[in-house]
């Protein structure tokens, strides 16, 4: 019985990991600043793709004006829900740094 409680409890501690989507929480316009955000509950390892990630946040930027985006800065973790002393929630954040792509100058043709 007790092999079996230890099991559970270290099951527990170790958690799962989830995948989520991030999706947009802010667009700054003159600032070119794309935030994207995903929740994670306690004892969850959330992961995000990064491709997908990256389109959410270049389409943000596009509809703002701009072309492209790029990631910049450390992903920032902060607690949403507290239990007592426990964080039951989290809220992370992704931002983007919007920009223009430069298209290559195009070379007159030869005659």
């Amino acid at each position: 019985m007790k092999k079996v409680s230890f099991a559970v409890a270290l099951l527990l501690l170790a958690g799962c990991s989830v995948t989520r989507e991030a999706t947009v929480s802010s667009m700054d316009a003159p600032g070119g600043i794309v935030r994207l955000e995903a929740g994670q509950a306690m004892l969850q390892d959330t992961r995000y793709d990064e491709y997908v990630t990256h389109g959410t946040a270049t389409r943000a930027c596009q509809s703002m004006g701009y072309s492209t985006a790029a990631s910049y800065g450390e992903p920032v973790t902060t607690c949403t829900l507290f239990s007592g002393s426990l964080c039951m929630n989290e809220k992370i954040t992704l931002q983007y740094k919007c920009s223009w792509s430069v298209a290559p100058a195009s070379t007159p043709a030869a005659y």
